[in-house]
Formats: C-alpha cells, sequence, structure tokens
C-alpha cells in the first residue's frame, strides 16, 4: 500500500469508530497538558525566585552570624552564632577599601497605631544604604537620613499600603506613628513595590537601627547587607570581611559570607531538579495513556478479525498490517498531543493575565519532550496488538475464527 492509501484507510478507520479515537485522544491530551502545566509552574516559580534574588544585585554580599561547615548550598535562615554581628562590626566593614555601601538589618513584627488605628506591621531597622543596596524609591518625601549606625532618631518610611490603612485620603508625611512605645514622624512613602523575599514591602515601615535595636531589646544584628563597588573585586571583599570579622571576634570564624551569585547557583540547581521531578511525575498520565491504548488496540483487533482477513486476502503483508495499526496510534497520539499543547498554551496564558507577579512558561524542551513522549509510547503499547494482528492467518481470520481466541 502506498503512503496516501494508508492515510486514507486509517482516517477512515478513526472516523468510524468516534468513540474510541476520542477516548484515546483526551487520554494522550490530558498527559501532555499535564506535563506542560506543571513544568510551566516550576519555570514560573524560578523566575519569581530568581527575580526577588537579583533585586540586591550581583555585587551584594550577604553576612550572616553563624559559621555554616557545609559550602556549596544555601546557608539556613537562623544560625547560632558565638558572638552576635553588631554595629560596630558594620561600622568597620564600611571602612574596607571595595565597599560601596553597608546595610544592617534589625527585623520584627511590631503594633503601628494612627488616630485610634491599629495593626501589626514588618518593621525593619537600616540605614539610607538599605534602600540604595534594595532598590527602593520613595513616591513621596525622603530616604532615612544620613545618621551613624549607632545614633538614634525618630523617623521612618512606610510603605504604599500601610499609608493607605493608617492615613486614608490624609496626607502622610510629617505625622506621627505609634510604633510600641516609642512615636515616629513619617519622612517619607515608599513606592509600590511588591513583595520580596516573602516580605510585603507595601506593608512595611523602615527606621534607623539603632531605634529598631531598642525597640526589639537586641544587640546583634539579623543580617548585613554589603554592596561592592566593582564586581571583578566580590571574591577579594568577600575574604576580606571574613578577615577583618574572625579578627574583631578574637580569632573566632562565626560568621558566614555568601555572594549573590552563590545564593542564585544553589537556589537555580534546586528549582531545575523540582521542575524535572513535576515533569516526572506528570509524564505518568503519558504510561495511563500509552497502556490505554494498548487495551484498546487489543479490542479494536478483536474486533476487526475478519477486515484484517480480507486486507491480506487482498494482499496486504504482515507488516503492512502491522505499520496501520502503529500508523493509527501514531496519529492519534500526534493530533493529540498537539491539541494538549494548544491547550496548555491557552491556560498558561489566562494563567498569566490571572496572575500578574509570576509568570508561567512551560520551556521548550518540555513542549517537545511531552509531544515526542506521548507519540513514544502510543508506539510501544500499541506494538504488541499489531504484532498480533500482523499474525493472523487470512483464512481463518476470513472465518472469525481467531476472534475468539483473541478476546
Amino acid at each position: 500500500m502506498l503512503w496516501p492509501d494508508i492515510v486514507g484507510f486509517i482516517t477512515h478507520v478513526l472516523s468510524r469508530h468516534r468513540f474510541r479515537t476520542i477516548v484515546l485522544w483526551v487520554a494522550i491530551a490530558i498527559g501532555v497538558v499535564a506535563v506542560n502545566l506543571l513544568t510551566a509552574l516550576g519555570e514560573g516559580a524560578k523566575s519569581y525566585v530568581l527575580k526577588e534574588f537579583n533585586v540586591l544585585g550581583r555585587n551584594t554580599l550577604i553576612v550572616l552570624p553563624g559559621k555554616k561547615e557545609t559550602t556549596g548550598g544555601m546557608p539556613p535562615i537562623t544560625g547560632e552564632s558565638p558572638r552576635p554581628l553588631t554595629l560596630k562590626d558594620a561600622t568597620s566593614v564600611s571602612r574596607l577599601s571595595g565597599v560601596n555601601a553597608v546595610a544592617p538589618i534589625v527585623v520584627g513584627n511590631l503594633e503601628a497605631s494612627y488616630a485610634g488605628k491599629i495593626r501589626e506591621v514588618l518593621t525593619v531597622g537600616s540605614s539610607r544604604d538599605f534602600f540604595i543596596i534594595r532598590q527602593l524609591n520613595v513616591a513621596q518625601g525622603q530616604m532615612l537620613p544620613v545618621l551613624d549606625l549607632d545614633k538614634s532618631e525618630a523617623v521612618c518610611v512606610i510603605g504604599n499600603k500601610l499609608r493607605k490603612e493608617l492615613f486614608k485620603n490624609e496626607p502622610a508625611l510629617g505625622q506621627w506613628i505609634r510604633l510600641a512605645d516609642s512615636r515616629f514622624r513619617v519622612i517619607g512613602v515608599l513606592k509600590k513595590g511588591g513583595t520580596s523575599f516573602g516580605f510585603d514591602m507595601d506593608d512595611v515601615i523602615i527606621i534607623p537601627v539603632a531605634n529598631a535595636q531598642s525597640l526589639f531589646n537586641v544587640d546583634g544584628l539579623f543580617r548585613l547587607f554589603t554592596e561592592v563597588r566593582i564586581y571583578q573585586e566580590l571574591d577579594s571583599v568577600k575574604r576580606a570581611i571574613a578577615e577583618l570579622l574572625k579578627e574583631r571576634h578574637e580569632g573566632e570564624e562565626d560568621v558566614t559570607v555568601i555572594s549573590q551569585d552563590a545564593m542564585l547557583s544553589s537556589v537555580q540547581e534546586i528549582l531545575d531538579t523540582l521542575t524535572i521531578a513535576v515533569a516526572g511525575i506528570a509524564s505518568i498520565s503519558m504510561l495511563v495513556a500509552g497502556i490505554l491504548i494498548m487495551n484498546m488496540m487489543m479490542i479494536t483487533v478483536s474486533q476487526r478479525v475478519k477486515e484484517i482477513g480480507l486486507l491480506k486476502a487482498l494482499g496486504a503483508t504482515s507488516s503492512t498490517v502491522r505499520v496501520l495499526f502503529l500508523c493509527e496510534a501514531g496519529l492519534i497520539a500526534t493530533m493529540a498531543s498537539v491539541s494538549g499543547l494548544l491547550l496548555s498554551y491557552l491556560i498558561i496564558l489566562f494563567a498569566n493575565m490571572y496572575f500578574s507577579e509570576i509568570q508561567f512558561h512551560s520551556p521548550w524542551w518540555a513542549q517537545c519532550g511531552s509531544i515526542l513522549l506521548a507519540i513514544l509510547f502510543a508506539l510501544v503499547f500499541s506494538w504488541l496488538p499489531a504484532q498480533r494482528a500482523s499474525t493472523l492467518s487470512p483464512v481463518e481470520a476470513l472465518q472469525g475464527k481467531q476472534q475468539k481466541e483473541i478476546v
């Protein structure tokens, strides 16, 4: 048989057995959609997390209290340290050559109140350099003033959402907010910035670090952000910070200095592994669809014994019969996988319209892999039914004698 004849024959068979065709079509399409949606979810999450880390910039070093012996991965969020990071440590680091800015961080939740309105708010104690390193801009007013790190001043910069919650349509600049047992004058309002590192920067209040230490009754720092002047000097400045703090802490290496690149590399490796894992889990649906194809094709062979016998009587060889059944499964798999891919595009498009902060996209390897895997499973699982059909004797098949044996 010529290929146009094979295609015409298969098309006629598929249209004649509509229910079976639709069932197989839906099963394969669901598998393709599952692979593409789950990988799109993984890629969207990876892009979102990496974007959050990129806020700090490549020139940023993060100093954490506590020495982590294991290298090559991200250190835990919290850690025990014999000696905490202090404001004097931050001042010493800021004097190193190659350091452009240093922002000590003290963070926690406090109750903020104004005119009878009370709400719990994320409170960050830092310096003016925090705005530079974190690339924060003010929509109104100004940033924190330039102060010595150990100097207090009752001023604050608030997030856009917090301004709306406390002041409604009233002007916020110059007003006094009570934070725990202290009062702070609002000198600035941040531009709308969204969520960063799990913190809603629209619902935050930023005060001088010395004030934060007093409010939280702590001497140590949560983190120390350091911006390097030139990216090429990142490693040398990293070593200089570690040596400086070791010297200040009586020769004990009790801090961890990590770079943005190291964090990004570790996070990206983890997220890539998760994306591949969820793609593998989704591929199980392809396996289920393949088993369904094999069962349906077995039934089809048993129902089409006389048809197979007629084909062989007219001169069709065993290989031709085998090719007919394999092509039938391959054609269904191809059309179903393409339609499943188009459906996944549509779902991802609507998801991106609904979720503005996270943009989902299925990687090219998932799109190509899902189609190839669907076709491969269809051919592999239809081989046994095709082989059985090809071995039928034309005389006995025309008499329908093999039908009972196959069933």
